[in-house]
């Protein structure tokens, strides 16, 4: 089709990096060897469109140094540099959860089977990279089919030139839930979709966007997808408040814990007698190689429980009065146990 094209200038900046040639001479005549020529600049302090390569444009800064030489032809190396404009996620804008809910009636013209209801929402608009976004999501299918709800995150990169638009949207990380039966519910509470590495959100440039959501959505088999779409913001300066995940660290910590109050006895056991020491042969035929199964709740702290276990009931070493290691004068040290 008909090439369109689109151009935005945002720095421009030149220094001669040579001194003025001396009194009557036209050109600076530089020696053989090596000539080394520093120099720095100062970008702006209007802040900078994030560099982005996308798929039919991109954003790109770079330091060009230029050699002009009378009557040969000019010659010239460059260096691309990142710039990255930055968001900071904690502002009040992107601190605003979003909650959408739709439903859609499955069937075609009378012969419908009822509808699929959807809700979800999210904590915040404003994320970065590296992040899990916490989902919640109510799913209730009416419907006579069985259907999976699922989550991903886009991009849509959207390029204008010429007043007209070219769009290109792809998916960067997507997560599935387990199937729902006809008449059943489903909910998430806080399921997790981690971000991968992207580039940050570019919404300050007039003929280059790079836009993400968050899509939350149904697949109905013979019917189109219930979709829901959320937008988010990805920024590059994390945001500071850790009340949600400071609460969920600690509820995480309590539960993770709750075996030391299955391994502790109210009343602590005796250890056994001497005499009840049996030999390391005659305990292995008796005591079969690995403890029996256990139960549920067990297998949660199964671990930690199994070498406690593995601790309480193994027998003490035999006792013999004869000194393996016998010295020529006995000596008398204090001996003390810690039970």
């Amino acid at each position: 089709g008909l090439r369109r094209e689109a151009e935005v200038r945002y720095l421009d900046i030149r220094q001669s990096l040579l001194r003025d040639p001396p009194e009557g001479e036209e050109n600076l005549i530089l020696l053989d060897g090596r000539h080394e020529f520093p120099f720095s600049f100062q970008l702006p302090q209007e802040p900078l469109v994030t560099s982005f390569t996308g798929k039919y444009g991109s954003i790109q800064y770079y330091v060009k140094a230029v050699l002009e030489r009378p009557a040969v032809p000019d010659q010239s190396v460059q260096t691309e540099l990142q710039i990255i404009s930055h968001i900071d996620v904690s502002s009040p804008a992107l601190l605003t959860p979003v909650l959408r809910s739709q439903e859609k009636m499955v069937g075609c013209w009378f012969f419908t089977s009822g509808p699929v209801s959807l809700s979800a929402k999210i904590e915040r608009k404003g994320y970065c990279n590296g992040e899990a976004i916490p989902i919640y999501a109510e799913i209730e299918n009416c419907s006579s089919r069985l259907i999976v709800p699922k989550a991903a995150i886009f991009q849509t990169q959207t390029y204008l030139a010429s007043g007209k638009t070219k769009t290109f949207r792809q998916m960067v990380a997507n997560v599935r839930g387990n199937h729902i039966a006809s008449g059943s519910t489903d909910t998430w509470n806080g399921k997790t979709l981690k971000i991968p590495p992207v580039s940050p959100s570019i919404l300050d440039c007039c003929i280059i966007r790079v836009e993400y959501s968050l899509a939350v959505y149904i697949h109905i088999p013979g019917a189109k997808k219930l979709m829901i779409e959320m937008p988010v913001v990805i920024g590059t300066i994390p945001c500071i408040g850790f009340s949600s995940r400071n609460s969920s660290i600690t509820s995480q910590f309590s539960m993770d814990m709750s075996w030391l109050a299955l391994t502790m006895p109210e009343h602590p056991e005796a250890p056994p007698n001497y005499a009840d020491v049996v030999s390391e042969e005659e305990f292995s035929r008796h005591v079969p190689a690995y403890p029996p199964p256990m139960d549920c709740e067990e297998q949660l702290c199964c671990p930690v429980f199994a070498y406690i276990q593995e601790f309480r009931f193994q027998p003490p070493p035999l006792y013999s009065e004869i000194d393996p290691h016998p010295t020529d004068v006995e000596e008398v040290q204090p001996v003390s146990f810690m039970l």
